[in-house]
């Protein structure tokens, strides 16, 4: 029996010492609501990089047609028209207080040159064509539409 005591004894002391040592105690945090708030930041001006694709004649009658809308008068002339995979709705030009899809949109981005000046279009699903407000450099901003 005291051989089973000393034995328990033993294995109690064993299993105090594998217990680590106690720290500190983890101190109440102090810092402010407002300080452990998350700012967002508005979207990175880069254009989303696609696929060089060929500008289907739809496509084109639309952007000529939107840019007789604007008082264009010059026939536009082809810079470049890619497939992209845009990441939301907004097409990769978001509008300050409008809300999109937040789902990845298969679409395309055109570029086109007309009396001088750029515009940044952008297509997602149809043959609608939507001017970006956010153009790249060169390209025309547009406050209208």
């Amino acid at each position: 029996m005291r051989r089973l005591g000393c034995l328990l004894a033993l294995t109690l002391l064993s299993a105090c010492s594998m217990t680590p040592p106690a720290g500190p105690e983890p101190q109440p945090s102090t810092a402010s609501p407002q300080q452990t708030r998350f700012q967002t930041a508005p979207p990175l001006p880069t254009a989303p990089s696609g696929t060089p694709t060929e500008l289907p004649s739809q496509k084109l009658a639309a952007i000529e047609s939107d840019l007789r809308g604007r008082g264009v008068t010059a026939a536009p002339t082809l810079v470049s028209a890619e497939n992209v995979r845009f990441n939301d709705g907004s097409l990769g030009c978001p509008q300050p207080g409008v809300q999109y899809t937040q789902a990845q949109v298969d679409g395309m981005r055109v570029i086109v040159e007309a009396g001088g000046k750029r515009y940044d279009y952008r297509f997602g699903q149809g043959d609608a064509p939507r001017l970006c407000e956010r153009a790249v450099p060169g390209a025309l901003r547009s406050s209208t539409r």
